[in-house]
């Protein structure tokens, strides 16, 4: 997608993907940006993070956890949205700052950043003078409620947004109990879109030579992702609310207590119901659970009888024979379980950078993966202006 002059003079083959020689600018900070940032970084592109001086990106000091030596202390939060990127240090504000952003801008391909709308403007550094200095330049910018309408200027993070976006409506154990997810999905997802966005004006960039704004919101995200609990709504005018552990609109299909612990279920067939009932010694003949229809309307019995059998023995049986039958099942796992099982790291998701002061550490891995190789070696989160000098001294080369 641009020339292979933009490669990272450092970069081998294991450090390559499909954005090799991509390069973006990310001036963001916390979660969102970062997060975009990162994914194309995943992809090969050479990220190069601008952070203020002294403090950096704020989640450096999100924390506890903090890991490593007193004299360099990490955030956990910072190490999870910022691997395989460079840091160099800037104040903005001031010529300096001023001119190294030109000429990363000058030398980028992406810029991008989750200022509140307005920031960029006040820098001096509007979409129209980005694409003054880089036409090619494709820019994002994620905003927590969007960059116009009536609350286009709102500052937005994820614990808002989750409530602000209906989310917390849906989750939780009953209508009464609005539930924060355990992760910052709102960011999350920002952040993936960000980078669907901006490898999609990439592409559109081949045929125009031009770049173009990206926008996109914790609020869109999330909105964007009520799937059927949109439709539900917009079309049937049906308000959803959060029903714990089971599907609102499949049974059985949940949490169920069975003898020291719980299991997970997913009937979503005729077919996997007849043999699931015949497990759990139901009648696929009575009247309250002859189709989906009327299971989903007497979920509350259905809950119960099932439970009256999965209470007579433990998971690990009822996970074996459910497996072996066909029906989709699984238990619930802990964070700790989860790294450490054979399936999670056969998959990638688990990967090893060396850091400069905490040595050799493993970090969540890419979701991504490509058959015909793809990044295959990771750099860690960088320390604050870890990059200053070797940053600098391509850009002069660049300069000519």
């Amino acid at each position: 997608m641009s020339t292979k002059t933009h490669t990272h003079a450092d970069a081998d083959a294991d450090s390559m993907g499909p954005l090799d020689g991509v390069v973006v600018v990310d001036l963001s900070r916390a979660l969102a940006g970062p997060q975009t940032a990162m994914m194309l970084g995943d992809m090969g592109a050479r990220v190069i993070k601008v952070e203020a001086p002294g403090t950096g990106d704020e989640s450096r000091s999100w924390g506890p956890p903090f890991v490593g030596p007193d004299t360099a202390r990490e955030s956990t939060y910072f190490l999870s949205c910022n691997r395989n990127k460079e840091s160099v240090t800037a104040d903005l504000k001031s010529p300096n700052g001023i001119d190294l952003l030109t000429r990363l801008v000058r030398h980028g391909d992406v810029l991008v950043e989750n200022f509140r709308p307005g920031v960029m403007d006040r820098l001096g550094f509007s979409a129209e003078r980005l694409h003054e200095i880089n036409p090619r330049l494709v820019i994002l910018s994620i905003s927590g409620f969007g960059h116009d309408g009536p609350q286009g200027g709102r500052a937005g993070y994820d614990q808002i947004a989750q409530g602000e976006a209906g989310l917390m409506s849906l989750s939780g154990p009953d209508p009464e109990s609005p539930t924060r997810m355990g992760v910052p999905i709102g960011d999350v997802l920002a952040g993936m879109n960000g980078a669907y966005g901006v490898v999609s004006a990439l592409y559109e960039r081949e045929h125009t030579g031009r770049g173009k704004v990206v926008r996109t919101s914790l609020l869109a995200s999330i909105v964007g992702v009520h799937a059927y609990q949109g439709t539900r709504y917009t079309v049937a005018g049906e308000v959803g609310r959060a029903a714990g552990n089971h599907h609102v609109a499949i049974a059985p299909y949940g949490l169920f207590r069975c003898d020291g612990g719980a299991i997970q279920v997913a009937v979503a067939t005729d077919a996997q119901w007849a043999k699931f009932a015949e497990i759990v010694g139901l009648d696929t003949e009575d009247p309250r659970y002859v189709s989906n229809a009327a299971r989903v309307a007497h979920r509350d019995d259905l809950v119960r009888d099932i439970e009256k059998t999965l209470l007579q023995q433990g998971a690990a049986h009822w996970l074996s024979l459910l497996d072996a039958t066909g029906i989709p099942c699984g238990e619930v796992r802990t964070l700790d379980q989860v790294y450490a099982c054979p399936q999670t790291r056969s998959q990638g998701l688990v990967i090893e950078v060396n850091h400069p002061s905490l040595g050799a550490i493993e970090l969540p891995g890419p979701a991504v993966r490509f058959d015909d190789g793809g990044r295959r070696r990771h750099t860690a989160p960088p320390r604050l202006g870890e990059h200053n000098e070797s940053v600098r001294t391509w850009l002069n080369e660049r300069d000519g």
